[in-house]
């Protein structure tokens, strides 16, 4: 559907990226010139939108993983050299065929050319790195608070990513404890720290259970050496009226990747007992 009017305030130009690197790599939110954007219809002096492949993750059990996807068009929608045009365009995963991909977009031809500029209003399932499985595991019923943050830290606002993040944080602290309780008692912690794991259980206010916990973390769990509940603890511990937006925003993207590394450390730890534990047994029924 050709306009008149131009959907966003036009920015300084790129050196230019491909289509495929622009649809895959490029918030919403910014003009960007793509350099193989048309493709020519054949015998008239028309173009379309190129549909390239696209490596994009899948997030459907039986890929779980980078996939290909493939537009759902056999062509794309037809391209303006005097304006911008307003299109979808969908793509599906081409292992399973149900995982879905859906672009915003704002698309125009550079006259004489098969480059132009492109604008992306934005993409469904939401830009950026998809959420780690075991990560929803252990966050569990604030999946969509923690998602929430998700978007708001990939839209560059660090205030409102900050206080979803911290919200999951002290929400879940009591999964998080007994997740590291569990680790505790598969590899035979000392009585006395579980009980520490217990006390900070039981304990209502966050800082103090961190406190608590704090001297309980096995080595497997430590990230570079330090203790994942100390690090969240510390970006916790800001009070986000005496930070800046560009400050929250990095401290909100710490919080997620030592939550994420914390909750792989976690399954790993659970697993590798558990691979360990049927190893043996398995020996022991041999002998007998």
């Amino acid at each position: 559907m050709p306009t008149e009017s131009k959907p966003i305030v036009e920015q300084t130009p790129s050196p230019g990226v491909t289509l495929a690197d622009f649809l895959e790599s490029h918030p919403p939110g910014q003009v960007v010139k793509v350099t193989d954007l048309a493709v020519a219809i054949r015998n008239i002096d028309a173009y379309n939108l190129a549909l390239p492949e696209l490596q994009l993750h899948c997030a459907k059990e039986r890929c779980n993983g980078i996939r290909v996807f493939r537009c759902t068009s056999s062509y794309g929608p037809r391209l303006s050299e005097d304006g911008f045009r307003y299109e979808f365009v969908n793509y599906q995963c081409s292992n399973c065929q149900e995982e879905t991909k859906t672009f915003s977009l704002a698309i125009r031809k550079e006259r004489n050319a098969l480059s132009g500029n492109c604008y992306k209003f934005g993409e469904l399932p939401n830009f950026g790195p998809a959420t780690p499985a075991r990560l929803i595991r252990l966050i569990q019923n604030d999946r969509d608070v923690f998602l929430k943050g998700r978007r708001c830290e990939n839209q560059g606002l660090g205030i409102g990513a900050f206080v979803y993040y911290r919200r999951v944080v002290e929400n879940q602290k009591n999964r998080i404890l007994e997740e590291i309780k569990r680790v505790l008692q598969k590899l035979g912690a000392k009585p006395e720290v579980i009980v520490l794991l217990d006390q900070a259980i039981a304990e209502n206010q966050f800082q103090k259970a961190m406190q608590i916990a704090k001297d309980g973390i096995p080595e497997s769990l430590l990230i570079d050496g330090h203790n994942p509940l100390g690090l969240l603890h510390s970006a916790l511990s800001e009070g986000v009226h005496n930070l800046n937006d560009e400050e929250c925003l990095d401290l909100a993207s710490s919080i997620r990747v030592v939550l994420t590394e914390l909750s792989e450390r976690l399954a790993q730890a659970l697993k590798d007992e558990a691979e360990l534990t049927k190893a043996v047994g398995k020996l022991l029924n041999r002998k007998k």
